[in-house]
């Protein structure tokens, strides 16, 4: 693959599972460095700022700083600021992302737009039913991603796109997802790394929002076997992925640079 000149990664389930590293990740990461290859880590994760999350994965052995995570709480910024310029936002998320949602106005009520981030003890039922309130009222939906679960030390845990379905189906509404596997999620990564499609690599866990996504934006998917990878949704899947590894440790040799 003498033509790949970047590598979009993400990063739970494929660099880490827990904040933990992956056997040989670290290494590997390095690798497409050392060989000169542009690297963006591009994360549905909405519990953490770019900043808490390269200051994680530094403290782990990565070599990333802020400027390397591309969150979709930051896509979802800029993508409000685009659509609904001035608009009044609730915000349904678990964790505190308020530093990459610069310049949105966040509100209690009386929102024009619902934002949905991510799950967790945060998410519970006054909160989703505030959020359906609003709707109700005429309130815009807007999905950071439709992920149903993610990957942890403990098992798989369900994520905000469980609870999404319903508030689609319950307010008749349909949300604007924002980051993967939406189209404007990896071009805004391929922007920053100054690279066309055709010349990117996507390398995920979660075969349909991560890898058929980038394979359908122009882009060369590679699907690896931690993280939320299952045989049965590999099997039920939409599409065939340019290619399946083992885990991110294989993907310098995928690329001709050699083991890790």
């Amino acid at each position: 693959m003498a033509s790949v000149r970047a590598v979009l990664i993400d990063i739970d389930g494929v660099l880490t599972v827990s904040w933990k590293p992956l056997p040989g990740a670290v290494e590997a990461l390095r690798a497409l460095r050392t060989a000169g290859l542009g690297v963006a880590l591009v994360t549905n994760t909405t519990s953490r700022t770019r900043a808490s999350i390269a200051e994680t994965l530094s403290a782990a052995g990565f070599e990333v700083g802020a400027e390397d995570v591309l969150t979709a709480p930051a896509v979802t910024a800029a993508r409000l600021a685009e659509r609904f310029p001035g608009a009044r936002c609730t915000l349904l998320n678990d964790g505190d992302i308020a530093a990459d949602l610069g310049g949105i106005t966040l509100v209690e009520e009386g929102a024009d737009v619902v934002v949905v981030g991510g799950a967790g003890p945060g998410f519970d039922y006054a909160a989703l039913n505030r959020a359906f309130g609003e709707l109700q009222r005429g309130a815009r939906l807007v999905a950071m991603h439709r992920n149903l679960y993610w990957r942890t030390e403990d098992g798989l845990q369900l994520d905000s796109g469980a609870f999404l379905v319903g508030l689609e189906r319950a307010a008749r509404v349909e949300a604007e997802v924002t980051g993967k596997p939406s189209r404007a999620f990896f071009e805004a990564a391929l922007a920053r790394l100054d690279v066309d499609a055709e010349a990117a690599l996507m390398v995920g866990d979660d075969i349909e929002s991560d890898v058929l996504a980038a394979q359908r934006a122009g882009l060369t998917g590679v699907l690896v076997k931690t993280g939320k990878y299952r045989p049965e949704t590999h099997e039920d899947a939409s599409g065939t992925p340019d290619h399946v590894v083992d885990s991110f440790a294989d993907v310098p040799g995928l690329l001709g640079l050699g083991p890790v």
